[in-house]
């Protein structure tokens, strides 16, 4: 179960009822942050889910408004208790950046290991994988993924039939073959057939590429920008490299996802709403996105919505 939460949906430069885009996932008790601009600590406050039991941050790119955030962030998290490491991902450029903003926060009680990364790459982080792709900005730039795999269901009552006592159970539902009365019992005899896992993407600050859908595919949530709603901005929308709501929403539909949540909002855009029609119309399950927007992403048989 993935618990997420939109920390904040601007572009460019917060607004008074508007943090800059960021997007809080948890799972258990780690933490997990894509993007942090300038203010983003303050918003995470406000959400109430703490500081301490973040360990990871990706950063989509360098420009401000998803990096300057950072050092305030950073001692909050240390100031909250926490001890232990803490990761930043991020592409070709990010330790030279987060070393130039930690000048003013020098002294942390926890060690800051930072991974550049060039897109293709899969991390561990709580037992998901996170994977990123190269996407189409200004300056390099990443979309990044969190898959949640599932594991099969164990059988009790093929295992009683097998006379396989119960110690031996932990192994089989870990996949691991056990030894039993002089014969290898594989976990296959145990074990239903594969289930679907859980896939989260978060893309921000690119123009569509042709490999987008394939790295979103079947996203249970999809995380896009929509800077501008209007169509009538598809030029700009071209040069500052950034999609429109329908871009985002014809991206969702050729990736399968089953929802997307709208966000970095352009700051002409004083009501997004306005132009929602301009998403739905191409995939309807489409949500505009605002500070502090929750959800949950569970297993199918867990989901009461399926």
């Amino acid at each position: 179960m993935l618990d997420i939460a939109l920390v904040g949906t601007a572009g460019a430069f917060p607004l008074p009822n508007r943090w800059l885009s960021a997007l809080l996932v948890r799972l258990g008790t780690r933490m997990l942050l894509f993007d942090c601009g300038e203010g983003t600590q303050i918003s995470m406050r406000r959400l109430g889910w703490g500081f301490k039991a973040l360990d990871t941050i990706c950063l989509s790119h360098l420009h401000a408004d998803h990096a300057a955030g950072l050092p305030g962030l950073l001692l909050t998290v240390g100031n909250a208790g926490r001890s232990e490491p803490l990761t930043i991902f991020g592409p070709t450029g990010t330790e030279a950046a987060v070393r130039g903003l930690r000048a003013v926060a020098p002294v942390l009680p926890y060690e800051v290991v930072i991974q550049e990364l060039n897109g293709g790459e899969t991390m561990s982080w709580a037992g998901a994988q996170l994977g990123c792709l190269a996407v189409d900005h200004a300056l390099p730039c990443l979309a990044y993924r969190v898959d949640l795999s599932r594991a099969r269901r164990f059988d009790p009552a093929r295992a009683r039939a097998l006379g396989l006592p119960v110690p031996l159970w932990k192994g089989l539902q870990h996949g691991d073959a056990v030894e039993w009365q002089g014969r290898s019992v594989a976990a296959d005899e145990v074990l239903g057939p594969d289930r679907r896992g859980l896939r989260l993407a978060y893309v921000t600050d690119t123009r569509p590429t042709s490999e987008l859908p394939s790295f979103l595919a079947e996203a249970d949530l999809l995380v896009s920008e929509g800077t501008y709603g209007d169509p009538a901005d598809a030029e700009r929308a071209v040069e500052n490299k950034h999609m429109l709501f329908g871009e985002a929403a014809m991206l969702a539909r050729a990736a399968g996802a089953k929802r997307l949540w709208l966000t970095h909002f352009s700051a002409k855009l004083t009501q997004p709403a306005d132009y929602l029609p301009h998403a739905t119309a191409v995939f309807p399950p489409t949500v505009i996105g605002h500070d502090h927007l929750t959800g949950t992403l569970s297993f199918a048989d867990e989901d009461p919505n399926g």
